[in-house]
């Protein structure tokens, strides 16, 4: 990437069927606190909670969103969450009640993932230098 181009991805949705449930999962898993969030506009029955973020930040954000009109599931984008060692994150997924379909693994020079499933469906990574 050269310094006249900048990282496109801005925002990421992780639909869910159950709010709370799945605000469990990723709380216990990540070690974070989500945070309530209004939908934007007018969407009708979008309930949101966002994951933690700071505005101009050099990650990007999203939240967990329940609405009619998407649904959770497995097979189509995989989104990766980084973290300072995949194993330690990996290693809470059963207990926090998802499953875990590829435990680490290394990328070579790119670091490490794991693959699991969260509590709805959605096949999710985490990624790791270590």
């Amino acid at each position: 990437m050269t310094a006249t181009q900048k990282n496109p991805f801005t925002w990421v949705e992780i639909y869910v069927e159950d709010m709370s449930r799945a605000q469990k999962f990723y709380e216990t898993v990540l070690q974070i606190e989500m945070i309530p969030m209004q939908a934007p506009g007018d969407f009708g029955d979008l309930h949101m909670l966002s994951f933690p973020w700071s505005q101009g930040g050099s990650n990007i954000s999203g939240a967990l969103c329940k609405t009619g009109g998407m649904k959770p599931g497995t097979g189509g984008t995989l989104v990766y969450f980084t973290c300072e060692d995949c194993a330690v994150e990996t290693s809470r997924v059963v207990d926090a009640g998802g499953k875990v379909l590829q435990e680490k693994m290394s990328l070579g020079e790119h670091g490490f993932c794991s693959i699991l499933m969260d509590t709805e469906g959605n096949t999710i990574g985490f990624h790791s230098d270590k």
